[in-house]
């Protein structure tokens, strides 16, 4: 009976599991680059019509979160045209739920996209990796402002 149970729980997860599909030619919304070069970096929203689309980093991702008419040819017009938001986590290089992860800023580890916020999936293990590579501040989803992603940008 253990078994059965543990099985069913075990497929139950695996089945309900967030992903990430993307093929070695998926580019990047944001700066139109491969992203399965970065796998460790990858970022994605669903869209509410089933649509996938990709970012070479949490950076990006954000930079289209907080933005997203400025790709009009994406159709999305605001965050209830989006349906899910994953990020890869850092140590784990498994897609996490975005909005329910924690991002290290000020790291001395760069990404595919320049300087960017490290994603992880719990604030414990950013908080281990910001005091091991001289990160500045954890931030959650919400913290992270559009003004921030635009100094990482270089653009303040």
């Amino acid at each position: 009976m253990y078994k059965i149970i543990l099985t069913t729980l075990l497929a139950s997860g695996l089945l309900f599991a967030s992903t990430m599909n993307y093929d070695k030619d998926t580019l990047g919304v944001v700066r139109h680059t491969k992203v399965a070069k970065y796998p460790n970096w990858v970022a994605s929203i669903e869209l509410a019509n089933g649509k996938k689309v990709f970012f070479c980093s949490p950076k990006s991702m954000f930079e289209f979160y907080h933005r997203p008419g400025k790709w009009f040819e994406v159709g999305v017009k605001n965050e209830a045209d989006m349906k899910e938001i994953l990020v890869m986590d850092y140590d784990t290089h498994k897609p996490v739920n975005a909005k329910g992860a924690f991002y290290v800023y000020g790291s001395n580890v760069t990404s595919p996209a320049g300087d960017d916020l490290v994603a992880f999936d719990s604030y414990k293990t950013a908080q281990e990796f910001a005091e091991k590579h001289n990160g500045k501040r954890v931030f959650g989803f919400r913290e992270v402002s559009d003004a921030l992603i635009r100094l990482l940008n270089g653009r303040i």
